[in-house]
């Protein structure tokens, strides 16, 4: 899925939008018990519950693409006869209504997933009337392509406040508040089928994590039966393991620079053409950068051969998930020193008579501690 197609299906989480009739929920205590479950009629709810309700849901397809969505896809055999995704199937088919299917997924849920505290599981079922886009881009509501029929999950921290005094404006006194327990944002979820081409696709989920380093891949494994997603943070520290395995003695400040350069350049642009697709960087791409610095072909070989072992061959890595597009940062033992990442030039290192050096151009006022220093 790309950011247009997400766009598109989170502008429906509004009461007089959305063809949500019912929420299905269940609370699981800290112990992994279910305390309760339920089913709402969004119908019964007043609109401050049901814009809560769809807010929350809303969250579960929000982030960065690659970091906090990301892709899952299943494999012809798993759709054939996969109890995993004849589990989605049943939840989608019936809209909910299917009570076994609805018990063992909670099940699943909560055999699988290790969160801190209480948390709730949130069920919705929505069936989208996908208007006609025409060649000019402009939607025909009145000329519809398909109905986009779909369930999506959302998993939520419940944390209790804290006893606090409390104005209470009726009596005009200050009370003490008790301990209340409160729905946080959602930690994880996922849209089932994927939404490719603004049609189904029922080979394929899009799962969010809020937290792009720990991705919970115990539920990952036991919902969709399929590998985990590798963690955005994990991407980028591989990628700095196979860079300097590979580059060795030939992994300079310059050839390290120059690859961060390229992969921003390759964002903005993205940015500035205003693309849907999600950008990504292949093991060629790179090759053909370290080569344009000076890399030799057995270091450049040797980082395809490194990216082959840990990311395989044909996959593709979003820039974003490998640099940090705001900042060059370079550090030794008791020191470091951060830059804008379009000034790298104001760094460099030198060895000055046998001794290697991290300079720095000092442009403009300079500061210790809060203090102007001259520099003489």
């Amino acid at each position: 899925m790309n950011e247009k197609e997400i766009a598109e299906l989170r502008r429906r989480f509004k009461p007089e939008k959305s063809n949500i009739t019912h929420i299905r929920g269940c609370y699981v205590n800290e112990s992994g018990e279910m305390v309760s479950q339920f089913d709402q009629s969004i119908g019964l709810m007043t609109q401050d519950e049901s814009e809560h309700f769809l807010s929350i849901l809303k969250r579960t397809l929000s982030g960065t693409l690659g970091k906090n969505l990301m892709d899952i896809v299943f494999s012809t055999k798993q759709v054939i006869q996969g109890e995993e995704h004849k589990l989605l199937m049943a939840l989608r088919n019936s809209a909910l209504q299917d009570e076994e299917a609805v018990q063992a997924f909670f099940q699943r849920v909560r055999q699988s997933l290790t969160l801190e505290g209480n948390y709730l599981i949130l069920l919705a079922h929505d069936r989208y009337d996908v208007p006609f886009r025409a060649r000019d881009g402009e939607d025909q509501p009145d000329a519809s392509g398909e109905v986009f029929n779909y369930i999506l999950c959302s998993i939520c921290p419940v944390r209790a406040t804290k006893p606090a005094l409390s104005y209470y404006a009726h009596e005009n006194e200050f009370h003490s508040r008790q301990i209340d327990w409160l729905v946080a944002p959602p930690a994880l979820g996922f849209l089932f089928p994927a939404f490719d081409d603004r049609s189904t696709n029922l080979y394929g989920a899009l799962y969010y994590s809020k937290d792009g380093a720990d991705i919970h891949s115990s539920f990952v494994e036991t919902v969709f039966r399929t590998e985990p997603p590798m963690p955005a943070a994990a991407q980028r520290e591989t990628f700095q393991t196979v860079l300097s395995d590979a580059l060795e003695e030939e992994c300079s400040l310059e050839v390290v620079q120059t690859v961060q350069q390229h992969l921003c350049a390759m964002m903005e642009e993205h940015k500035a053409n205003h693309e849907t697709e999600p950008l990504t960087v292949s093991k060629g791409a790179v090759r053909r950068v370290l080569e344009s610095c000076g890399v030799s072909g057995e270091r450049a070989a040797a980082f395809e051969s490194g990216y082959d072992a840990r990311f395989g061959g044909d996959t593709g890595l979003s820039p974003r998930n490998l640099v940090d597009s705001k900042r060059l940062e370079v550090s030794a033992p008791d020191v470091s020193v951060r830059v804008s990442a379009d000034r790298g030039d104001l760094v460099e290192t030198r060895v000055i008579n046998g001794v290697r050096y991290i300079l720095i151009r000092a442009d403009g006022d300079v500061e210790v501690n809060g203090v102007p220093v001259h520099i003489s």
